[in-house]
C-alpha cells in the first residue's frame, strides 16, 4: 500500500509550455484567491481563461463506511452482530473531537487555515516552482486542498473491486510531476477555492478529519484514535493528538500497529512516528496552541500505542456464524443491496448499510445447546449435523445452527468448516437425501387430487407397480424386502399390509407410498415439493429424473426450504420466502429492505388435513420427538439408508427442521454412538428441545379441523370370490384393498377349500375392510327325504350314512304316527355327522 498521502489527478490539458507556466504559476494563484490584481502579459492570461474553465464543482460522496450486521438480544435490543468494510471509518461530529487535535492538524499541516480562501498562496506557489525544478508535487497544499485529494481519491477507489484497482487510484492521482502535477495542483485549488465559498471552514475541517487516511485500513480521526490509542476522539491527550496528526502525511510510515518494524517498532520507541509527533508539538508551540510545559510533558511522554483491532467478518459473529454467512449471501445477491453482484459487494465492504436481522437469541442459545450433543468432529465418520427454525406465516429465520464450528476457509482436517449445512446454493452443503420427511408431498399431492387420508391400499410387499413419469413413461417397481434392483423395501423389513394413507403416514411404510405414486405419480409428487419452495440442493427443478425412489426422499435437499414447506403446511397452505432481514438502512438511512413474499401454495383444507395426518406421527414413528408440553405440534420422521436421518415438524407458530448425517460418504448411523445415542436416532435429542423453546415463546394454537372430503371413508368395489379358492379369493381381496378373515371351514358339497360364502358380500364396501371368507370341507351332502313311520324314517337316514339321529313328536287325536319332515330340511347341505331331527304326529306321544 502507499505511504505518502493520498492527493487528486488534474484534468488541465493543453497549457503553454513548462516556460510560460514558470511564468505564470504564481499569478494564477494571486489572480484566483484576489481577483482584483491586475495581471498582464499574454501567457498570464491564457493560463488564467484555462485555469477559470476548469471544472469548479466537487461532488462530495457519501464516506465509505462499514456495514453492520446486528441482532436483538434477550430484551429486544439491538446488539451489533458483525460488520465488513474496506476502510474502518468512525464518522463524528464536531464535539465528538477533542478541541487539541483541530489545533494539531492545523498546526502541522495549514497553521493559516482559518486566513485563507482555500489556497495557501506562498505555499502552493512554492510547490509550483519546486515542480518546475524538477521535484514531485508533495506539499504546500491546504486542508481544504487535502480534503479536496481524498474526496476524489475516495471517487476513484468506490468503485474499484480489487486491490490493484485501488493502488492504480492512487498512482494515476499521486504519482505526477511535471506538467501533470501542474495540471493536478490547479484542479485542487480550484475545487478548493470552491469549496470554500460553499462551506464552513469547520464543516471542512470536520470532514477532513473523517476522510483522511492513518495508514492501513484505518480512515478517520474516530478510527483512528479508536484503533491506535483504544480511546474516542473527544479524550484524545495532546501527544497522542500529535501523533495522529503527524501520520496524515506518510500514514503507513507512521503506523504504530507495527511494533516489530526495525524502523518505527516498540524496540526504538516508534522512532519515525516520535519523530514526526515532536515536529507536530514544536509547530503547536509555535503557533500557541499548547505551553511549553505542556510541549515539553508530551515531548517526554514515549509513545505507547494501545491497539484496538476492530474485527469484520463472520467470525466476529459469535455463535451465529452461519446465519451471518447466509444473511452476507442475501446482501450480496438481492437487487435491493445492489444491481450488481459488484455493486452489492461494494455496498457491503463500503456502503455503510445498517442490516438489522430476524434471529431469535432465546431460540439460537437453545439450538446450540441442543446441537452440542452430536461431535463436532468424528474419527470414525464425517458426521454432520444441522438445525433451522423458521417462523409459520412470515418465513423469517429464528435460529440456524450446525454441529461443526465455522472458520472462513476450514480447517484441512475438517474440524472447521465455512459450509452452512442448513441452506442451498451460495455457500451451502450440497443438501442431503431427505428420506422419509419428503414422504409429506406425496400426501399433499394425494390430497390436492381429492383422495381422502382414509382411503385404503394395499400396501404390502410383494406388490409390481407401475409409475408414471412426466413424459408419460412408465417404470416398474416392486415393493418387496430381498434388495433386488427396482425392489423398495420397508423400514426394518416390514411385510406391509392393507391401509389408509394416514396409516401409512404415521408409520411411515415404504410399500403404502408405492402404492399412492401408482395413483398420483412421482412426477406429480415432485412438482408438488417445487411448488412448495422445495429445489435440488444445486437449484436445479426436482422433477428432471422422476426415479421412483424420488417419493421416499433420495433427492438432496436444503433443510431450510424443508422447513418453509412445512411451515406452509401449519400455516393454513401459505408458502413464505425464507426471510433473515427486518430492515435494512443505507448510511443517510434510507429504506433498503428487501421484499420477500408469502403466496399460497396450497389450499387450506389440504394444509389443514395434511396437518390432521402429520400429527399421528407424533403418536408412532414419531414419538421419540413429543415435546410433551401441550402445543399441538406434526411432523414426519425421516432416515435414509441409514446415512441420513431427520425430523422436521411445526407448531402453528415455528417450524423445525433438525439434520444428522453424512457431509460425506456413507457411513451406516445405526452403527455408531455419540453421547449415548445411537446416531440415526440422535435427533430426538435436538428437535424436541428445539421445539419446545419455540413453543416456549411462540406458543401455538390447534391446527384447523381436516376436511371432511379428505377424510371420508371410501366405498370400493368388493369383489366376489364365491367359488374360489381360499389363496385365490385372499389375493382377489387383498389386491382390492381389503383385509381378509379366513373362517373355519364349513360341510358343504364343494371340493374342500372351496370358498362357499363371504362376509360382506361382493358389491360396494368400505375400503380396507374386513372380509370374512368361509371355505368348504368337503364333507358336506343333501338331507335326503323321509316319510312313513319315525322307525322307517330313521331306518332311511342311517342307511344314507348319517350318525346322529333323533325324534321330535307332536301330539294329533287320532293320528298315527307319521312323518312330516326333518330338521335340517330335505334338501340341506350338512355334513353325515350332523344332527338329524325327524318330526313326526301321533296321537299319544
Amino acid at each position: 500500500m502507499p505511504h505518502k498521502k493520498r492527493t487528486a489527478t488534474g484534468v488541465l490539458g493543453g497549457l503553454v509550455g513548462l516556460v510560460g507556466l514558470s511564468a505564470v504559476a504564481g499569478v494564477l494563484v494571486t489572480a484566483t484567491v484576489t481577483p482584483a490584481i491586475a495581471v498582464s502579459g499574454y501567457a498570464a492570461t491564457s493560463a488564467i481563461d484555462v485555469f477559470d474553465n476548469m471544472p469548479s464543482y466537487l461532488e462530495i460522496d457519501q464516506l465509505m463506511l462499514p456495514t453492520e450486521f446486528y441482532r436483538k438480544d434477550s430484551d429486544g435490543n439491538d446488539v451489533l452482530m458483525t460488520q465488513f468494510y474496506d476502510q474502518n471509518r468512525v464518522p463524528v461530529n464536531w464535539d465528538q473531537v477533542a478541541p487539541v487535535m483541530y489545533d494539531a492538524i492545523i498546526s502541522s499541516e495549514d497553521k493559516n487555515y482559518y486566513t485563507h480562501g482555500g489556497v495557501d498562496l506562498l505555499g502552493t506557489a512554492s510547490a509550483v516552482f519546486g515542480n518546475l525544478r524538477g521535484g514531485d508535487t508533495r506539499g504546500g497544499s491546504s486542508i481544504t486542498q487535502q480534503y479536496v485529494k481524498n474526496v476524489l481519491q475516495q471517487a476513484c477507489e468506490k468503485d474499484a473491486v480489487s486491490q490493484e484497482e485501488v493502488e492504480a487510484c492512487f498512482r494515476t492521482t499521486t504519482v505526477s510531476t511535471g506538467t501533470d502535477g501542474i495540471e493536478r495542483k490547479l484542479q485542487e485549488m480550484r475545487y478548493a477555492i470552491q469549496l470554500e465559498k460553499r462551506y464552513p471552514k469547520n464543516d471542512i475541517l470536520l470532514g477532513y478529519l473523517n476522510i483522511a487516511h492513518f495508514g492501513g485500513t484505518v480512515y478517520g480521526i474516530g478510527a483512528a484514535a479508536q484503533y491506535y490509542f483504544s480511546t474516542d476522539a473527544a479524550n484524545l491527550t495532546i501527544a497522542q493528538a500529535a501523533a495522529i496528526a503527524g501520520m496524515v502525511q506518510e500514514p503507513n510510515t507512521y503506523r504504530l500497529d507495527r511494533p516489530d518494524s526495525e524502523t518505527n517498532g516498540a524496540a526504538n520507541g516508534y522512532a519515525l512516528t516520535k519523530n514526526r509527533q515532536v515536529y507536530v508539538l514544536n509547530r503547536m508551540l509555535s503557533d500557541g496552541k499548547i505551553t511549553q510545559e505542556e510541549h515539553d510533558a508530551a515531548v517526554a511522554e514515549p509513545i505507547t500505542p494501545a491497539i484496538q483491532e476492530r474485527p469484520q467478518g463472520c467470525q466476529l459473529a459469535t455463535g451465529y456464524e452461519f446465519f451471518c454467512e447466509y444473511v452476507t449471501s442475501i446482501v450480496l445477491s438481492d437487487p435491493a443491496f445492489g444491481e450488481t453482484p459488484e455493486d452489492a459487494q461494494r455496498n457491503l465492504r463500503r456502503g455503510g448499510m445498517k442490516i438489522y436481522t430476524t434471529i431469535d437469541p432465546d431460540l439460537q442459545a437453545t439450538a446450540l445447546d441442543a446441537m452440542s450433543v452430536v461431535p463436532g468432529s468424528d474419527g470414525r465418520l464425517n458426521l454432520g449435523s444441522s438445525a433451522v427454525q423458521v417462523e409459520v406465516g412470515t418465513g423469517r429465520v429464528l435460529s440456524m445452527v450446525q454441529n461443526r464450528p465455522y472458520s472462513p476457509s476450514g480447517a484441512e482436517d475438517g474440524s472447521t468448516t465455512p459450509v452452512n449445512y442448513n441452506v442451498r446454493n451460495v455457500n451451502g452443503g450440497g443438501g442431503h437425501p431427505a428420506g422419509s420427511t419428503y414422504k409429506v408431498f406425496s400426501l399433499v399431492n394425494w390430497l390436492e387430487q381429492g383422495h381422502s387420508v382414509n382411503e385404503v391400499l394395499n400396501g404390502r410387499i410383494g406388490n409390481k407397480r407401475v409409475l408414471t413419469s412426466c413424459d408419460g413413461a412408465t417404470q416398474n417397481v416392486r415393493a418387496g424386502n430381498g434388495g433386488a434392483a427396482n425392489e423398495v423395501g420397508n423400514f426394518q423389513n416390514s411385510s406391509g399390509y392393507n391401509g389408509t394413507v394416514r396409516k401409512f403416514t404415521e408409520d411411515s411404510l415404504n410399500s403404502g407410498f408405492l402404492a399412492m405414486a401408482e395413483r398420483i405419480s412421482v412426477c406429480s409428487t415432485n412438482q408438488v415439493a417445487m411448488k412448495m419452495g422445495v429445489m435440488q440442493s444445486n437449484g436445479e427443478p426436482l422433477d428432471q429424473n422422476n426415479n421412483p425412489y424420488d417419493i421416499l426422499g433420495s433427492a438432496a435437499v436444503a433443510p431450510i426450504d424443508m422447513a418453509q414447506a412445512y411451515a406452509a403446511i401449519a400455516g393454513g397452505g401459505n408458502l413464505c420466502q425464507s426471510k433473515v432481514i427486518d430492515r435494512a438502512v443505507d448510511a443517510n438511512g434510507n429504506e433498503i429492505t428487501p421484499q420477500t413474499s408469502c403466496s399460497s401454495a396450497i389450499s387450506a383444507n389440504v394444509a389443514a388435513t395434511a396437518a390432521f395426518a402429520l400429527q399421528g406421527v407424533m403418536n408412532a414413528t414419531g414419538q421419540g420427538a413429543r415435546t410433551n408440553d401441550g402445543t399441538p405440534i406434526f411432523g414426519k420422521t425421516g432416515i435414509h439408508e441409514y446415512e441420513h436421518t431427520w425430523m422436521d415438524g411445526a407448531s402453528s407458530k415455528v417450524a423445525t427442521v433438525v439434520w444428522v448425517g453424512n457431509v460425506n460418504g456413507f457411513a451406516k448411523l445405526n452403527e455408531y454412538r455419540a453421547n449415548g445415542w445411537r446416531l440415526d436416532q440422535i435427533r430426538n435429542a435436538i428437535w424436541p428441545e428445539m421445539q419446545r423453546a419455540a413453543n416456549r415463546k411462540y406458543g401455538g394454537d390447534a391446527f384447523p379441523t381436516p376436511d371432511s372430503n379428505l377424510t371420508k371413508n371410501v366405498l370400493t368395489d368388493l369383489p366376489n370370490v364365491v367359488g374360489q379358492s381360499v389363496e385365490d379369493a385372499q389375493r382377489t381381496l387383498e389386491g382390492a384393498g381389503f383385509s381378509v378373515n379366513v373362517a373355519e371351514p364349513i360341510d358343504a358339497p364343494e371340493a374342500a377349500g372351496t370358498i362357499v360364502a363371504q362376509d360382506p358380500a361382493g358389491g360396494r364396501a368400505a375400503g380396507g375392510a374386513t372380509v370374512t371368507i368361509t371355505p368348504s370341507n368337503g364333507e358336506g351332502v343333501a338331507l335326503p327325504s323321509v316319510s312313513g313311520s319315525p322307525q322307517d324314517a330313521e331306518r332311511q337316514l342311517r342307511a344314507a350314512g348319517f350318525t346322529s339321529v333323533t325324534t321330535a313328536c307332536t301330539e294329533q287325536d287320532g293320528a298315527q304316527p307319521t312323518v312330516t319332515g326333518t330338521d335340517p330340511a330335505a334338501g340341506s347341505t350338512v355334513g353325515r355327522s350332523t344332527q338329524i331331527t325327524i318330526q313326526y304326529t301321533a296321537d299319544d306321544c
